[in-house]
């Protein structure tokens, strides 16, 4: 399955002059409309979704739409005449479509990618077949700083022995002094999971730093990170705003990752509590919160919903509950302990506005009005939306 999708005998979908693979890889679904067009799709989307429950703000815009990924991935495999190539998996394949440049991805990241596919020409090194399970070079993961400008890059590799490791790295230096650090990722499984479990640093700390909100964050490998920077302050900007926070409030972060708002609304809070079930995310947190001098804020791994639960029975307070839950939206479980807990406000942070509707007809039928529905476009030409949401109680 490592080869061109262009090889496959469907009938193809236009193709349009902005990108010329947009029709294979299907995921800027709004490649061919203007910018404003998109934020009025995007924005009637949201309204005819709130209307049962409030009036819906201006969508918030990107001010410079494209190249806005932080984090770009490629996957590596041959043509039929056994050529390198890099790119993405065509939408619900595995058949891989070359990609040299994105509508939305960082431009230094793509030229990166580009470099190392004819580095690993030159040098020999076979790119992963998944067929066969030979090869060695899966895929590569380049993350940038966008305050910062540091850039990581992740070779992904189906064995940890990588010939001629270092002539290669001082190559790829050469034409990218910018870069800051280089890691090699092991992944020997067969699996459609991008990174394996073992990891080694070949150049410099294995990590990067960027700001966010005056916050400086320390992104790793797996380390989750919002990929859009410039537009995710305007998000917790409008989260915060929101929030309405006063300095002496207990803000409870639910789902809180890596910690990023928590750390945020520390300055303005009494204490934080950050709830997260992935431990490797919470390590993170607590690093970032010690790198930030925050000592108002304290993390646990836990369920969401287990940890408000044990909260309102020992009716611990919590004046403020910020959530930003996955795509799939809230659990019951996670609902009813909010409800049970009885903060004075939620603020709702969504990726998906259909099941943020959903747990909003919940929670107004159980003592909370929505007051204000801002959307913030993250994901310019997708069909992607942000949005947050103020809740208080009745």
């Amino acid at each position: 399955m490592n080869k061109e999708s262009g090889n496959k005998t469907d009938a193809p979908k236009a193709k349009t002059k902005i990108c010329p693979v947009s029709h294979k890889c299907g995921g800027c679904k709004f490649i061919d409309k203007p910018y404003r067009e998109q934020l009025k799709i995007k924005e009637k989307w949201l309204k005819d979704l709130m209307r049962p429950f409030c009036k819906v703000e201006e969508v918030v815009p990107m001010e410079c739409p494209e190249h806005y990924r932080n984090k770009v991935h490629a996957v590596f495999g041959e043509d039929r005449k056994h050529n390198i190539i890099s790119g993405i998996y065509e939408a619900g394949t595995h058949w891989i479509v070359p990609v040299d440049s994105c509508l939305i991805e960082n431009e230094k990241a793509d030229a990166i990618i580009v470099s190392i596919r004819e580095l690993a020409k030159s040098f020999k090194i076979k790119p992963y077949n998944e067929d066969t399970g030979y090869g060695l070079l899966r895929h590569v993961l380049i993350r940038t700083g966008h305050v910062t400008g540091q850039i990581m890059v992740v070779l992904v590799l189906g064995s940890p022995v990588m010939p001629s490791k270092n002539n290669f790295v001082k190559a790829l230096l050469k034409l990218h002094p910018e870069i800051t650090t280089i890691v090699v990722n092991v992944n020997n499984k067969n699996t459609s999971m991008v990174l394996g479990e073992k990891e080694q640093v070949i150049y410099g700390k294995g990590y990067i730093e960027d700001v966010l909100c005056g916050k400086i964050f320390r992104i790793s490998p797996k380390s989750f990170y919002q990929v859009n920077p410039v537009q995710t302050e305007k998000l917790y900007g409008r989260a915060l705003e929101y929030a309405g926070l006063t300095g002496t409030e207990t803000v409870v972060d639910a789902y809180c990752g890596t910690g990023t708002i928590g750390m945020i609304a520390s300055d303005n809070a009494g204490q934080v509590i950050g709830v997260e079930l992935n431990g490797d995310a919470v390590k993170d947190a607590r690093n970032n919160a010690k790198r930030n001098n925050i000592k108002n804020i304290q993390f646990y791994q836990n369920d969401a919903g287990k940890f408000l639960v044990e909260m309102a029975e020992q009716q611990a307070k919590a004046d403020v509950i910020l959530m930003d839950p996955p795509r799939s939206g809230s659990s019951e479980e996670f609902l009813s302990s909010v409800v049970k807990l009885k903060p004075k406000k939620v603020v709702y942070i969504s990726c998906n506005p259909e099941t943020l509707a959903r747990d909003l007809q919940y929670l107004t039928k159980r003592g909370f009005v929505v007051k204000k529905c801002t959307g913030v476009d993250m994901f310019p030409y997708t069909d992607s939306l942000e949005a947050v949401v103020k809740l208080s109680a009745k």
